[in-house]
């Protein structure tokens, strides 16, 4: 299987909800980049389905993203790739990203360490 991501993924470890047909459901982000996430979740969705989903902060605030769904395994969870991210949007991805590339471990950067 080739890799066709553009943007580098890095291992990380946050809290998240999404929004589907049965409302809205808890998830775990466990791999991010620039470009896009996967969600660790239960739950159906569909190839090209656009979902509404929000991240968890340690100010205990949310990071709100959209994403369209490019895979999808039942039971396990789907990855997206953003889709009209704003210039807010982008700085906190920026800074999430540069955190967990800082931390230089293979082990998931936990959303406590991420500071506004």
């Amino acid at each position: 299987m080739d890799d066709r991501r553009s943007n580098p993924r890095l291992s990380v470890s946050l809290d998240a909800h999404w929004s589907g047909e049965d409302g809205e459901t808890p998830a775990k982000i466990t791999d991010l980049s620039q470009g896009g996430c996967y969600l660790d979740t239960v739950g159906e969705v569909r190839r090209g389905e656009i979902v509404a989903f929000r991240v968890l902060l340690p100010d205990g605030d949310f990071l709100y993203l959209e994403g369209e769904v490019r895979h999808y395994t039942a039971g396990t969870g789907f990855g997206v790739q953003f889709v009209d991210l704003n210039e807010e949007q982008t700085a906190s991805l920026k800074r999430l990203i540069q955190i967990a590339t800082e931390s230089g471990s293979s082990e998931p950067i936990p959303a406590s360490l991420v500071e506004d």
